[in-house]
């Protein structure tokens, strides 16, 4: 007889902001979600990427200006690590209208600070499936 998994899939994410007050409300909104687990928080880029190997996440909610490391240098070297984790650019309604956000060549998505909790979980929903399905195709 042949076993299967029956494991539900949880969607693994990585919350990354320098302000402590937007980590803590991100994690707070996501684990309230039935099949989304924080496995991380992280107050800047080098941070972040410390995280990565260790947390595995499959979507990083990433914003794009912090401290020591920012979101642009961050993503790189992520998307060096753990080329199918899914990155978010979570960013304020100015840094969108920068000349480097259109560069976002390691991001896989974009999302402004000032979207609707419902749109950014749905949004880092559809990342996650996006991971899952480029797991997949390997």
């Amino acid at each position: 007889m042949l076993m299967l998994s029956c494991e539900s899939s949880v969607l693994r994410v990585l919350v990354v902001d320098d302000h402590e007050l937007t980590r803590l409300t991100l994690q707070l909104a996501f684990s309230c979600q039935e099949n989304i687990q924080v496995v991380g928080l992280a107050s800047n880029g080098q941070e972040a990427i410390e995280m990565v190997q260790g947390c595995q996440p499959d979507v990083i909610v990433l914003d794009l200006q912090m401290p020591i490391m920012d979101g642009w240098s961050a993503s790189s070297q992520i998307k060096a690590i753990s080329p199918h984790t899914q990155i978010l650019a979570y960013s304020s309604v100015e840094e969108a209208n920068s000349p480097r956000a259109t560069g976002m060549a390691n991001f896989d998505d974009f999302c402004k600070k000032d979207v609707s909790t419902s749109e950014l979980i749905a949004l880092v929903k559809q990342l996650g499936k996006r991971r899952g399905d480029s797991e997949v195709m390997r």
